[in-house]
């Protein structure tokens, strides 16, 4: 029986957010007058500022006997093995990235408009009367777009990974946004045009106080978004496109938060608007988001496999269920995975949204969808 020495000296980066391994020296084990595996592991303790959350470096060495073997589970890593949310590193970006995400994103309101959005040149309002035709219920044809949308969008995304390797990762998530894009707008148009169509279910627009407290719903679930939705340069293909694995900020909170974040938007819209129109929407986009929990899940355990099922393992789908029963525990200065450009971004952005409904009521009223 032969055996092989194997010396490694690597330098490993570790996240000071509760996941540390201790030092460790595994001892030698002989069996019958032969050695079969030695197995020395030392590794240096981090050094680190527990209230600090930048990288700290930990050097690590190895020397290992063995026939064949890989290092146990027990020997592996315990840090971060997902990547940091909403990070905007101002310094490494390139400013001809952003003259080509600039670029891109003329071209595509431009094509959007002439394709889909006019009238007089495009598809979107033909679409709309095509679908209408099926039903005279506002409510079956708002559930039918919804179905529509969300068999594309996901279908197409539990389909990236063949996608990719047949087309490249930049021409299929221009295929992917060129046929979902038109789709969302239709959905969104049709809802705003109709949004009061149907039975009245309730009527609470008086009640003091609840204006307030749905505006704040409403405001909070745009923090909910995915953290690659903030990757603007991968949405455009200016850089490559990639199936993120990320680890803090609000994934330390829910697993899947654009999933919650949409249920907060619609029974905020709901118990606002309180007809059969918005009931309908709901439940479609609930259940869109819902199959996207399971769908997204799926996708990276085919992708990551053990460093998701360990991202897994300390977050959860249920927001802060994994931080109540310990699994997740969140740093001291956890609050400053927020204060981040996107999420400054998404604040002015969702603050300007709601300033403009009545823009956006008249645009949508016009295009007689």
């Amino acid at each position: 029986m032969a055996a092989s020495v194997v010396v490694s000296t690597s330098l490993s980066v570790c996240f000071n957010y509760g996941y540390h391994r201790r030092p460790s020296i595994s001892a030698l084990s002989c069996h019958s007058n032969s050695i079969t595996k030695t197995n020395l592991k030392l590794s240096s303790q981090c050094f680190s500022n527990s209230n600090s959350v930048a990288p700290i470096y930990c050097r690590k060495f190895v020397a290992r006997t063995s026939i064949g073997e890989n290092e146990s589970e027990s020997e592996k890593e315990l840090g971060f093995v997902g990547e940091d949310s909403a990070v905007f590193e101002l310094g490494k970006q390139k400013v001809s990235s952003w003259i080509y995400f600039t670029a891109i994103l003329g071209v595509v309101l431009y094509v959007l408009n002439v394709a889909w959005i006019d009238n007089s040149t495009g598809y979107g309002k033909a679409f709309i009367d095509a679908v209408s035709t099926l039903s005279d219920s506002s409510e079956v044809v708002m559930l039918i777009l919804i179905l529509i949308f969300a068999g594309v969008h996901s279908g197409l995304a539990s389909f990236r990974n063949t996608g990719e390797k047949l087309i490249g990762e930049r021409p299929f998530r221009v295929l992917f946004a060129g046929i979902s894009l038109p789709l969302a707008v239709s959905t969104v148009v049709y809802f705003i045009n109709h949004r009061y169509d149907g039975l009245q279910l309730w009527q609470l627009q008086d009640a003091p106080g609840l204006h307030q407290l749905l505006w704040l719903s409403n405001f909070i679930s745009f923090f909910f978004l995915y953290p690659s939705t903030f990757n603007l340069l991968e949405v455009a293909a200016v850089d490559k496109p990639k199936l993120h694995l990320w680890e803090t900020g609000i994934i330390r909170i829910t697993r899947h938060p654009q999933m919650v974040g949409q249920v907060i938007w619609c029974l905020a819209h709901t118990i606002w608007i309180g007809n059969s129109v918005a009931v309908a929407a709901s439940i479609g986009l609930i259940a869109h988001h819902l199959f996207g929990v399971w769908n997204g899940d799926r996708r990276l355990a085919i992708r990551y496999g053990e460093d998701f099922e360990l991202v897994r393992s300390r977050t959860s789908v249920v927001p802060f269920a994994a931080i109540l029963d310990g699994r997740q525990e969140l740093p001291k200065d956890f609050y400053k995975e927020f204060i981040r450009l996107p999420y400054l971004t998404v604040t002015v952005i969702t603050l300007g949204a709601y300033f403009a409904h009545p823009l956006m009521q008249a645009a949508s009223f016009n295009l007689h969808w």
